[in-house]
């Protein structure tokens, strides 16, 4: 076998592997509490709240997947919705739980893509141009949530609003550049023979609309556990999340774990709200990336035996 066959298949056997780490990483995640804590964070919920949670982590996903339609549109290539839909969500079910998402999650696409024809070249373009979108998404949401959350939850000191405020500027700047250059800049730019060109305005726009319809929905899971036991405005309480959900997935720890406890505390004063803060991460944590895990898992594992007995027959 050729050295770049090889190497093509052992980047193909990540996504399993990434798979495996990511239920390790929740597993681990949920290990500190004890299975009595995870009941009781569960039953304290009314059932129609955990439904709403459901359903708000059900559109997430799908708006996840919408990233793999947006950079199939973005390299030119068309492939049936079931496809990118599976892609996206096994592969973002995976990164939100394993962490570094461009390693993780684009070994996935490429187990996936390259079975689909897609060039290992436009894989790499894909999935640079995914990390865009949330990139993207993230300046402009930095900028809400900059708005939106209330000023006691980074801390009453002037170095810390400070840096909020040069994070702000920072990302007032990086989208003005961004949809900038979709107008103006048409050059390539080639990067170890990989030609990457900066998408059209209306390409643009959409990667900023879908990313955040991603963070909203997710806001949505944890708002719809906790709502029912604290008093808070959605507005207060998605400017929070924002800034949580950005930083940590920029933090790199899987989950954001800590980050959120950290943003929220700040936001929900006093014992009583902790301790309601506590059970409602753990339903959120357990609703929005170990339950779309498993099912991920399920769908890869049909999809893996089926594909298998067809090469059987082929065979």
């Amino acid at each position: 076998m050729s050295t770049s066959k090889i190497l093509n298949k052992a980047i193909s056997w990540l996504g399993l592997f990434f798979f495996i780490l990511a239920a390790y990483m929740i597993y681990r995640q949920l290990s500190h509490y004890s299975l009595e804590e995870l009941k009781t964070a569960l039953f304290n919920i009314p059932r129609i709240n955990l439904g709403y949670a459901a359903l708000a982590s059900f559109a997430g996903y799908i708006a996840l997947s919408t990233y793999d339609f947006l950079a199939l549109k973005y390299i030119r290539k068309k492939l049936p919705a079931w496809k990118w839909i599976l892609t996206g969500f096994v592969g973002f079910s995976v990164s939100n739980n394993a962490g570094h998402a461009i390693v993780s999650g684009g070994a996935v696409r490429y187990r996936f893509y390259s079975r689909w024809g897609i060039t290992p070249g436009d894989i790499v373009k894909m999935v640079t141009f995914s990390g865009f979108t949330y990139l993207v998404s993230c300046f402009f949401l930095i900028i809400i949530g900059y708005v939106l959350t209330p000023e006691h939850a980074f801390g009453g000191n002037d170095s810390t609003q400070f840096s909020t405020l040069v994070t702000m500027l920072f990302s007032v700047v990086g989208l003005a550049v961004y949809l900038w250059g979709s107008l103006y800049y048409k050059k390539d730019l080639v990067i170890k023979g990989i030609a990457f060109k900066m998408p059209d305005f209306k390409l643009a726009v959409k990667q900023v609309i879908i990313g955040s319809l991603d963070i909203t929905m997710a806001s949505l899971v944890l708002y719809s556990v906790l709502v029912c036991f604290v008093k808070i405005d959605f507005v207060t309480f998605l400017g929070a999340f924002i800034i949580a959900q950005v930083l940590g997935v920029y933090s790199q720890v899987p989950g954001g774990l800590g980050v959120f406890e950290l943003v929220f505390a700040n936001i929900l004063p006093g014992q009583d709200n902790h301790a309601v803060l506590f059970g409602a991460l753990i339903a959120y944590r357990i609703i929005y990336y170990l339950m779309p895990l498993i099912f991920s898992g399920i769908v890869l594992f049909l999809y893996e035996f089926l594909r298998k007995d067809e090469e059987d027959v082929a065979g």
